[in-house]
């Protein structure tokens, strides 16, 4: 582990948590971007935890000269949960930065403490592939559950009326190469619970919505859910699909956290559930953890279909991973085929159900 940031106490404070836990190793620090890249070719470390302001090189710089010199090192960053912090964020992200924590916002030592612990600590273990202590199973191996029918239902035939899609880690640069494969006539809905903090959602959505057929928004509580559109759960906040009278609409809360995440998958995916049961495809893609998996259990037992991301094109192979082993997913693909895959499963067919519609009326 190299730990790159211009402040003593912060270096100190991470290298001293990193050096508790007893499989993972600090192997060096540095103040700033230019003299971690003089160090990076001798110490060789499995992951960097980078910063993103600094003096002489900062985050983002040094994010693009790491990726010249290794484009597969683990880089996550820290940044500050401010829209500053938040649009470096999804910049360095997009330069090729694997996933990022949030500094706390105050010198709460118990805030620090606890982010550290419980973000920075799993990431890197995740990262290593080493098991997630906080739920005690190894990452993408889902633990035996008596919850999964012996023989799924076959699966319905009836069309599909909304994608949803659940991601994590690797997330942001996912959706950036899925949404711009969706044409503007997408026939259904997407919604997308992505696991960020408040603000960083807010800018995702705008970003995506720049390379995107498709209008990309932020969920508003209580907007009506209409075809041809993406949303996505704001930050910090639950997503749900629910049917209030003829219409279908959304709405956010601020129940307690699912798998330590808010938005969850899984809170989104079981209202999907509720709603669409068969004509929901569910699609699991790059994260950590299992988030995601009750829910497309709960969507595979009404015959909804569901395809999760193949562990060669993921950054981390947790959610897809325990979708896919414990015999959930209909396709594991990469994330390449993800797009014309759900174009195909939903625009054929509309096609399909419009000609019957002809056929019907003209005889």
């Amino acid at each position: 582990m190299l730990i790159v940031d211009d402040a003593v106490v912060v270096r100190r404070t991470l290298s001293d948590a990193i050096g508790s836990d007893p499989d993972l190793e600090v192997v060096g620090t540095a103040s700033n971007g230019r003299i971690a890249l003089a160090k990076f070719p001798a110490l060789k470390p499995d992951v960097i935890l980078l910063d993103i302001e600094m003096p002489e090189m900062d985050g983002l710089a040094t994010v693009s000269e790491l990726r010249k010199i290794d484009p597969g090192v683990p880089i996550i960053m820290f940044s500050a949960l401010t829209e500053r912090g938040a649009a470096a964020t999804l910049e360095a992200l997009s330069r090729g930065a694997s996933d990022y924590v949030t500094k706390p916002s105050t010198a709460d030592v118990t805030a620090t403490q606890h982010t550290i612990s419980n973000d920075v600590i799993s990431r890197i273990r995740a990262f290593c592939h080493l098991p997630d202590l906080r739920s005690g199973s190894t990452r993408g191996e889902p633990r035996p559950t008596s919850s999964i029918p012996a023989v799924r239902p076959p699966k319905s035939q009836a069309p599909i009326q909304v994608v949803a899609i659940g991601v994590s880690t690797g997330g942001p640069n996912a959706l950036a190469d899925l949404l711009p494969s969706l044409p503007a006539d997408l026939p259904v809905p997407v919604v997308i619970a992505q696991h960020m903090p408040p603000m960083f959602t807010s800018l995702l959505a705008k970003r995506l919505a720049a390379k995107s057929a498709l209008p990309v928004r932020e969920c508003v509580s209580g907007e009506p859910l209409s075809p041809g559109c993406v949303v996505v759960a704001p930050g910090d906040f639950h997503m749900v699909v629910c049917r209030e009278g003829n219409a279908v609409c959304l709405r956010t809360h601020h129940e307690p956290k699912e798998n330590f995440c808010r938005p969850s998958v899984d809170v989104l995916f079981r209202s999907v559930a509720a709603v669409y049961g068969a004509r929901a495809l569910g699609v699991v893609l790059t994260g950590m953890e299992r988030d995601g998996f009750n829910g497309c259990e709960v969507l595979c037992g009404l015959g909804a279909r569901i395809y999760v991301q193949d562990e060669a094109s993921s950054v981390v192979w947790g959610m897809p991973g325990f979708v896919a082993r414990a015999g959930l997913a209909d396709k594991i693909l990469p994330l390449g085929q993800i797009g014309a895959e759900i174009v195909r499963a939903t625009m054929m067919q509309s096609s399909a159900t419009q000609a019957a519609a002809r056929t019907s009326s003209s005889s």
